[in-house]
Order: structure tokens, then sequence, then C-alpha cells
């Protein structure tokens, strides 16, 4: 390999190959690499104007190093690096192949590090490798419907769907943190043998590499270069109410006067789907929203916010459809019909890597919702949802979806984030069921989608909640109970609501949600094609849904939650001045000790307050582990001395949560 100093940049290059390393951020280092003769200049989630650092740089013919603070990379005259951490090795890329000075291993396989696989019209399947670092536990990368926190041993798809969010940002046990700075489709693979990242299709590698001292640093030097979440409004920390379909304004009213009647305060309502005339008018439908502006002044005069479900998908017989198709604002499909989903409707999603596009939706939501008085937006179906996730049919402005379809959802979060900031709104915040690296200096609030009312799901909620904060974003939350199939007549389901509220009290955004059962309210007409006098609403959610007992152990936990108000805004403004989440991996706030990097049912709210959510039916007390130091129970205020694991009792009122004292 030929190398050569370009300023703070070490230029390499090889058979056709250019590779770029440099200074990116404190402690950081940047690769690209690229068999096309220029770079595309794209910096994907590393957006943001920072201090890239001074590097040390020495070339010789036979290899070259590069030094960023306590990172530093070595290259060899094959091109693979190895990376450091105060001398000692961190990560090294993977090679076989005919230099035995690289590897003691088989030379014949002829595999290198770096593979980037021609396709016909320009782009490269690209495929990573690094070997493997033995005893290492790997955290991080979004969301996932699995029950693995530890991802070391996983295999991951590096795309959005319902329920799955791709944040490729991993923190390693190892003391750094990798990400994968590529909007592209493709895989991450976290083996025993070796650790594979794939973009099936693209044009350059990119990646950045970053060394601290703990976890919590790793957190925040990546947040330095990938934004942080602005300081969100402070009156949303109290209770959310939704539920699956609100189809009148009347029905919105009456439950918020309800909850005004047994002396609840209600932060935020939900009005979600099928509210407006067909998709892609993003507009009420007069019939039962006859006034909206009148219902947001009677919310607000109550003290509730409102929130309004705003889909990307544009039904074919839209007021704005053609518009938009000849316009180019809609996303394209390679071949077969255009239509990109199906859900009550034919309908093509709007293409929001096109900034004219993001400008076209937010004029028309503001004109019909914002302008009312909205003050918030539920971005749904934000991944894209496509009604079949055939990547490979479908092409926006930014190029394929192969290519760049896991930024889609940071984008659409963009537009209604420019829009609002443009209207001199600095309390922007919205919910969005998908995210990318960055999405959190756009004001989101994600979740983990559509999932099923079962205890599988609150045990994986757990973990979700925990990597996503990892990956970049402070704000998270879950439905309450889940989405999906939640019978509200059964013992089982009542013991699931129960102890799930008790677990998102200690979740950054509390939200009662779900599709729930038995679905037995009477359709308003059967008339509207697409879906709205049919379509059903669903059971109630609300807290009084479940009956007398279950609702006073939400009022009991409620008043908990009121009364955790202003620590949340604390970690409100942490979140934004650090980067660190508000529900943290117990390793963030303890990294010496090694069980804490072990535990995947407890965590920290904040640093605070430990919290040991009841995660099975049935069960009365659960064990603990309390680190090192002092531990009061919130509940008796009994003390404990950490540096073990104890009994706690779990009544079905309450989860067992700790104070450092």
């Amino acid at each position: 390999m030929f190398f050569a100093q370009d300023g703070n940049i070490l230029i390499g290059k090889r058979e056709g190959e250019t590779l770029r390393i440099e200074p990116w951020g404190k402690n950081a280092l940047r690769v690209r690499s690229t068999m096309y003769p220029e770079f595309t200049g794209n910096n994907w989630g590393l957006e943001e104007d920072i201090d890239h650092g001074s590097a040390r740089i020495e070339t010789f013919d036979d290899h070259a190093t590069i030094e960023n603070g306590n990172i530093s990379a070595h290259i060899n005259n094959s091109g693979v690096i190895t990376f450091f951490k105060n001398g000692q090795k961190i990560l090294k890329e993977y090679y076989r192949s005919y230099d035995a000075s690289v590897t003691k291993e088989s030379i014949c396989l002829k595999l290198i590090a770096r593979n980037f696989k021609p396709i016909v019209g320009g782009d490269y399947k690209l495929t990573m490798r690094f070997e493997p670092n033995d005893d290492e536990k790997i955290f991080g990368m979004g969301c996932y419907q699995q029950k693995y926190m530890d991802l070391k041993g996983c295999v991951l798809e590096l795309a959005q769907r319902n329920s799955q969010t791709s944040i490729p940002f991993a923190l390693s046990s190892k003391g750094f943190g990798f990400l994968w700075n590529n909007p592209a489709v493709g895989k991450a693979s976290f083996g025993k043998n070796y650790t594979e990242f794939e973009a099936y299709a693209t044009k350059e590698l990119d990646y950045w590499i970053v060394a601290e001292d703990t976890p919590a640093k790793i957190v925040e030097r990546y947040t330095e270069v990938t934004g942080r979440a602005p300081e969100i409004r402070n009156d949303v920390f109290g209770l959310w109410q939704s539920r699956l379909r609100y189809r009148t304004q009347e029905e919105v009213l009456s439950v918020a006067r309800k909850y005004k009647e047994l002396g609840i305060k209600l932060d935020v309502i939900v009005i979600d789907f099928f509210h407006w005339t067909r998709q892609g008018d993003w507009q009420f439908d007069p019939e039962y929203w006859p006034d909206p502006k009148s219902m947001i002044d009677e919310l607000h005069a109550g003290g509730t916010k409102v929130i309004v479900s705003v889909w990307p998908s544009v039904d074919k017989k839209s007021i704005h459809f053609n518009e938009m198709w000849d316009k180019g604002y809609l996303i394209r499909t390679e071949h077969g019909s255009n239509q990109t989903y199906d859900y009550q409707g034919d309908c093509v999603e709007i293409d929001c890597t096109n900034p004219e596009a993001r400008q076209y939706i937010w004029d028309i939501c503001k004109k019909n919702y914002y302008d009312y008085g909205i003050d918030m937006f539920w971005l749904d179906n934000a991944e894209p949802d496509f009604g079949v996730y055939d990547f490979d049919n479908y092409r926006y402005r930014m190029g394929t979806a192969l290519s760049c379809s896991n930024i889609y959802p940071k984008l659409y979060a963009k537009a209604f984030y420019d829009g609002q900031k443009a209207d001199g709104n600095d309390k922007i915040f919205s919910l969005i069921r998908c995210g990318w690296v960055g999405s959190q200096k756009y004001g989101t609030l994600l979740w983990n989608g559509d999932i099923q009312s079962t205890w599988e799901a609150l045990q994986s909620a757990v973990g979700q909640g925990l990597n996503m904060g990892i990956a970049g974003i402070p704000w998270w939350n879950t439905d309450v109970a889940g989405f999906m199939n939640g019978d509200m007549t059964t013992e089982y389901f009542k013991e699931l609501a129960q102890r799930w509220f008790e677990f998102a009290i200690f979740t950054p955004i509390l939200r009662l949600h779900g599709d729930r059962e038995p679905m037995n309210i009477p359709a308003l007409d059967t008339t509207k094609d697409w879906g709205g006098g049919y379509l059903h609403t669903g059971a109630p959610t609300e807290m009084w849904a479940c009956g007398d007992e279950v609702f006073n152990v939400m009022k009991k936990n409620l008043e908990l939650r009121e009364s955790l108000v202003p620590y949340i805004d604390e970690l409100n403004k942490e979140a934004h001045k650090t980067g660190l989440p508000i529900m943290r991996a117990m390793f963030l706030e303890f990294p010496e000790d090694a069980k804490c990097w072990e535990l995947d049912d407890q965590y920290m709210f904040g640093s605070k307050y430990l919290v040991a959510p009841v995660l099975e039916a049935g069960v009365s007390e659960r064990e603990v582990y309390l680190p090192e130091g002092k531990w009061e129970d919130i509940r008796d205020g009994k003390v404990y001395e950490g540096g073990c694991t104890v009994k706690a009792p779990a009544p079905i009122d309450s989860i067992p949560v700790f104070k450092r004292v």
C-alpha cells in the first residue's frame, strides 16, 4: 500500500482502493474507503460541527500510523488496520490472504477486510470484517425483537421495520464504540469467529471508532459527533392517553373530561390514525371532527396537550396524489405496480429524502393541524412501513432503497422539526416509530413498535430501551401492556397491565395505548371506502378500563410519577448536555462492577434510582443486585448496604425501586 499524508488525514492507496483515516472528535477516528476516484462527501450520521482534533501521522514504506488522543491506528502494507487504546489493541480488521506478516491463520481463504463486490449499475456490495474479541460484550444498535440485550453472538438485519429500529452504533465492553456510518440496508453479525458488517448497495466504506475510559464517556463522544436531543418541553412528563383510534372529537373530549372528574392530571391525549378523510390528505374528517379548533382549545384549557398522527402514505385517491406524483415527491418502484403500501388503500409513500417533499408535507400539516393549536406530531409508520419489505424494489431521490433506506425515519422527523423551528417553536417533540443515527437531535421520542401484549414482550422491552439509549436515543417509551391482542377482561392481561404500568413509571415517557379486545364497539357507519366507518377502534385503554382494582394500582403509581417530574426534567437537561440516556444500563453508572455488565432485567433511571421491574406473572418478590454503596427502598425507607443481591418484596401495586443514599 502507498501511504501519504494530507494535512490531518492519512491516505492509503492499493489496487484501486483509496483509504482515508482522520481524526473525528476527541479520541476518535473516521475511516473511509472507496473504489471510485473520489469520495461522495456524505457525512451521513456524522453531521455535527465539531473540533475534529489534530492527528499525529507517520508514514513508512511498509506501514503507517495515525494517533488522535488515546486512540491510534496501525495500517500495514496490505492495508489491514489495527486500532489501539493507550497502546493496547482493541480492534483489528480481519484478513486471511497471502501475507504471512498479517495473520498466522490460513492464508488460502483469500478473505480481505474490506471487500467491494461490484453491482451492475455502479454500486458495490460491501463486506467489512473484524477479528473477534474474546470475552467481549456488545450493546446498542437500536431496537430488535429479541430477548438478548448483550448482542455478542447475534445477527442483526440493518433495516427499518415496524418494531425494529436499526441504529448501527455498538458499544464494546473492551472500551470502545463503533459506528457503521452507512444508511444502506445490510447486516451486522457479532460472531464468535469474526464480526461482520454488510451494506447491500453502497459507494464507499465509512465507519467511526472512539476509545474512552468509561461507557458513559463513549456515549458522550458518540452524541457529540451525531447530535444530542434538544432540551424538550417539560410539561409532558406525566400521563399520555391514547387508544387505537378515537373516532370523533367528542370521544376525545369525553375521555379528557372523565380524567378531570377523577382528579387525574392528563398531560397529553393522542388522536391516532384514520381521523383523516383519506391517507395523504392530512386533515381532519369534518364529518366526525367538525370543529378541531374548539376541541383543542378545551383540551388546552384543561391542561392537556394534543398530539395528532401523521402517516407518510398517500392514497392514489388522495387530493394530493397527482401533484405529488408529478413533482417526484413519492417513492418509486423499480418494477411492477407503483404501490408501496396497501393498508386500507392503494398507497405510495412520500419520499422524505427529497427536501421539497419534506417541505410539502409540512406546509399541509401546518395548515390543517399545527395552526389549529396541535402541540406535537405522531410520525407513525416511519420506517416507512412498506406493504412488502422488498428493499430492492424501491427508489428514493437520494438513491436506491438498498443504498439509503435506513435514513428515512430521520429525514421524516427532520421535516417536522425544521417546519416547527422555522415557525419559532423551541419545544419540538415528536413521537415516531423509527429512527437512525442522529434522530435524537430532531426532538424525537421513539418506541418499540406494535408489539404483543405478553410477558415475553415486556421482558424484551427492558433491554430494548437500554440499548436504544446507548444508541443515542434518550427519549424512548412503550405502549403500556403492549399493542396487540390484549384482552382487557382476562386476569392475565390485568396483571400484565399493572406490572407494565409500574415499569413505565420509570421510563422517559408514560403512555397508555393499544389495540385492545374485545373489539365490540359498533361502527359509526360503513360507507367510507378507506375504512373510516368500518375500521374497528378497539376496546378502551384508559386507566379505568380494567376495573377498580387495576385503576387504583395505576392511580397510586401515577402519583409516584408526578412526584418524579422535577427529577425527570433534570435528566432532560442532562441528556441535552451530555447525551446520556434517561434509562441507563447498570454498567453506564457502575462500569467497574463486573456484575453490572451481566444485568438485563434491572436498570438505572438517571443516576439516582435503581429500578427492578416485575417481568413474570405471579411474582411477589424478586432478586435485585445492589452495587456498592447505600440504597434506600423508596417504598418503606429501609436502607441496604450494597455489593450484594437482596430479595425485595414486589406486591401487585409496586415494583422494587431503590434510591442511592
